[in-house]
């Protein structure tokens, strides 16, 4: 082998050694930028979302699902729990700023609406801590409680009552285990 032909050689696999760093560099960029600022991956530790989420499942959510809208009634969220901010919770959105929610006889009442609020999500008939409870949510802030009433530890029982919209850290969308229930929330 010439001396050239040896030259080329070392340059070729130089440059592709080269070309491998920068997919690998590009790659993790992109895998942490998705994770800061596009995805929330977050872990279920309890049964306060069953049927919904049930223990142990893990989810993504979308950290880009507020930014040109706002958080609705019935929205899954993931946020920093009030009274802990080291620790996030998944909890579902019942008021929205500006209202008041009443809880009587196992019913939610938003404002003064004779109806109650249809929740076609509960797990079971709710008899723990039902009634008896009223919230007026602040501006820029709501009321969340878990699909297992019976079972939640939620804003009933919370020092601080309310998640505020910058504490929220994204939209509940897709669970991705277990295998057998991969697909999107509700």
């Amino acid at each position: 082998m010439s001396k050239n032909e040896k030259k080329k050689e070392e340059t070729g696999v130089f440059e592709e050694v080269f070309s491998w760093i920068v997919v690998i560099v590009l790659a993790i960029a992109l895998a942490a930028v998705l994770k800061n600022f596009v995805i929330i991956n977050a872990n279920i530790p309890s049964g306060s979302m069953e049927n919904t989420i049930m223990t142990d499942d893990r989810l993504f959510g979308n950290r880009l699902a507020y930014v040109f809208g706002e958080p609705e009634r019935g929205d899954i969220i993931i946020f920093k729990y009030p009274d802990d901010e080291t620790e996030n919770y998944v909890k579902r959105i019942i008021g929205l700023p500006g209202e008041t929610v009443r809880v009587k006889d196992a019913k939610i009442y938003i404002d003064d609406n004779e109806e109650p609020l249809e929740e076609s999500y509960l797990k079971e008939e709710w008899v723990v801590d039902n009634d008896g409870f009223v919230f007026k949510v602040p501006e820029n802030s709501y009321l969340v409680m878990g699909d297992n009433r019976n079972n939640s530890w939620d804003a009933r029982y919370w020092t601080n009552e309310y998640v505020s919209k910058d504490k929220i850290l994204g939209k509940a969308v897709f669970r991705y285990f277990p295998f057998n229930t991969i697909g999107l929330l509700e």
